[in-house]
């Protein structure tokens, strides 16, 4: 299906979620001179404009970034991610909001390498045109051109199949982003295969998997099934901002569910969830699940 946009989507509580663990699970990876790779299945355009057509619609960025974006007293982990979205808006004004991809390019360093893939002939473009914007904001700077080439690739294509293709990665090290739209119910079944294949694969590997906390079937047997995959650890938590509205549209509630999680991460989230809810929490239906295990 290739109707889905993200930016319809941009800065809201769900990505809040995402982009927040996304540069942590980077953040670590950086603590050892090994190079890694990062690997996002569905990269999306990368940088949003907040004030675009497609954002400004429904304005979900008022959900998850706005609500933070003046706060002085965000923990580390918030405070980290809010910082990064801010860096892309040196004027202090909220205009753009990064995707994964950006998230990625920002934290990663020279050694590193980023894989993207990007099925939407629309938003394959867009990514590919940033990353030339990245390059030649480098150059006006004096800087070291670092979007595209050898350091970064973006392929249009299936991220699912394209998957098995680099893994496992040369140094042995990896991020792997998965985050479909969903909107097609056989996406839950793919993640799943994909993810028991990577194992195989590449044990050793970080998985992190965003998902929908939704009323269908599919999505609330989600993370007990990931939970069966094998992997030596996991970790999985949701944040909902709201209580699920009667006629069960609209997104209230999201997750993040990671394969070979880093020991820190947990502890960090115990401290950044609870803030979480009360900032962007809207009624008593607010909270977050965090719960980790081992094979």
């Amino acid at each position: 299906m290739l109707s889905y946009r993200h930016a319809f989507h941009a800065g809201n509580h769900a990505d809040v979620l995402k982009h927040m663990v996304t540069i942590q699970l980077l953040r670590y990876l950086g603590q050892k001179e090994t190079p890694y790779m990062v690997i996002d299945t569905h990269a999306g355009a990368g940088v949003y404009a907040l004030d675009g057509n497609y954002a400004s619609k429904n304005a979900e960025y008022e959900t998850g970034i706005e609500p933070l974006w003046e706060r002085n007293d965000l923990p580390p982990l918030v405070a980290d991610y809010v910082q990064l979205v801010k860096d892309l808006n040196p004027s202090g004004k909220m205009r753009y909001y990064p995707g994964s991809p950006y998230c990625a390019n920002q934290v990663m360093r020279e050694q590193d390498r980023l894989r993207m893939f990007e099925l939407h002939p629309t938003e394959v473009k867009v990514l590919a045109d940033n990353f030339r914007k990245l390059d030649a904001h480098a150059a006006e700077q004096g800087q070291r051109p670092n979007g595209r080439g050898k350091r970064v690739i973006i392929e249009r294509g299936d991220g699912f199949l394209g998957l098995k293709a680099l893994l496992p990665p040369p140094s042995r090290r990896a991020l792997v982003l998965i985050d479909p739209p969903y909107e097609d119910k056989r996406d839950y079944q793919r993640v799943k295969e994909t993810l028991q294949d990577a194992l195989v694969r590449f044990p050793t590997g970080t998985y992190a998997v965003w998902y929908p906390v939704l009323q269908r079937i599919e999505s609330k047997q989600f993370s007990d099934r990931l939970k069966r995959l094998g992997a030596k650890s996991w970790l999985n938590v949701t944040l909902s901002i709201c209580s699920p509205s009667p006629d069960g549209f609209g997104l209230h509630s999201s997750g993040i569910f990671v394969l070979n999680p880093p020991w820190t991460l947990e502890a960090a989230l115990k401290e950044a969830m609870p803030y979480l809810v009360k900032v962007l929490g809207r009624d008593s239906g607010a909270g977050f699940v965090l719960e980790s295990g081992e094979a």
